[in-house]
């Protein structure tokens, strides 16, 4: 067994889990605290990566300065949106589902108008283009970039979450939306916040996965699949995603590694429904505790 090719594995799996991550994110934010399925979180991202190429492309702004702006974006989307749609459709299920993909499809129209069909690119800083040589392991600067980066997100999720006010009111909603009322919480701004937090971690999503891949109307679809995976498979709450994505990211590599990338996505997808099948709640459920 070659070592180096081993560890490579094991450092690219922690590459694909923090994708996976950046992609869950904003997704699992948003059904955690609402219980919002958004079948629009792809184009999100989509908008994210959009919105880097038009800063880059009309203004001029580095690829760093980008990132947050994307996120600035998208969360101002996503807080129309939610205004004006989301929020007449909390506690109806079925009919979010339904109207978020419609947005998503207005959404990738609307681009492919404004922009066209073509492919576009994101433009990053040369040195992020170049390896790293560690002895044994070889890895993308990029890669290393994304997961610097992933950890900052979940560090600052966490933190506005668990270690602020407007976090203790999220929590208190999502538990008992009536009894947190009774205590002056504004359940409806708090949706709101929540929401456009989601959307605008999306376009942070689509600012790196431009970068990463040609930008397109139609690359939110790519990668919506994998981050509600990540979601269910998870439990819906920001630790399971966590869990989910770095277990799935390294069984991924693992696959890859001793077959091909085309079979090792077949077996982790079958190896998620096999999983669900015997615990449909996830790795750390949350579900029971929203009222």
């Amino acid at each position: 067994m070659d070592i180096g090719a081993i560890l490579s594995a094991l450092v690219l799996g922690l590459s694909i889990g923090s994708v996976f991550l950046i992609a869950a994110l904003g997704l699992a934010i948003i059904y955690g605290t609402a219980g919002v399925i958004n079948m629009a979180h792809g184009e999100f991202i989509m908008l994210g990566a959009y919105s880097t190429y038009t800063l880059q492309t009309y203004i001029g702004l580095p690829f760093f300065l980008c990132i947050p702006l994307s996120f600035v974006t998208v969360a101002i989307i996503g807080l129309i949106i939610e205004k004006l749609l989301i929020s007449y459709l909390y506690n109806r299920p079925l009919d979010t589902l339904l109207a978020t993909w419609g947005v998503s499809l207005v959404l990738m129209q609307g681009v492919r108008l404004i922009f066209g069909s073509d492919p576009k690119y994101v433009q990053m800083p040369a040195f992020l283009s170049t390896n790293l040589d560690f002895g044994l392991v070889n890895v993308s600067t990029f890669r290393v970039f994304v997961l610097f980066v992933c950890l900052l997100l979940v560090a600052a999720t966490w933190f506005v979450f668990y270690r602020t006010t407007f976090g203790v009111k999220v929590r208190a909603v999502t538990q008992n939306k009536e009894m947190a009322a009774s205590f002056g919480i504004n359940s409806s701004r708090v949706y709101t916040m929540t929401f456009a937090i989601g959307a605008g971690l999306a376009g942070m999503a689509g600012s790196l996965f431009g970068a990463m891949n040609i930008v397109l109307p139609t690359m939110g679809t790519s990668y919506v699949v994998e981050a509600f995976l990540m979601v269910v498979a998870g439990g819906g709450g920001l630790l399971g995603s966590i869990l989910a994505s770095g277990l799935t990211g390294q069984i991924q590599s693992i696959f890859a590694f001793v077959y091909n990338d085309t079979f090792a996505r077949f077996l982790v997808f079958i190896l998620i429904v096999v999983f669900l099948r015997f615990r449909p709640h996830g790795m750390i459920s949350t579900g029971a505790t929203r009222r």
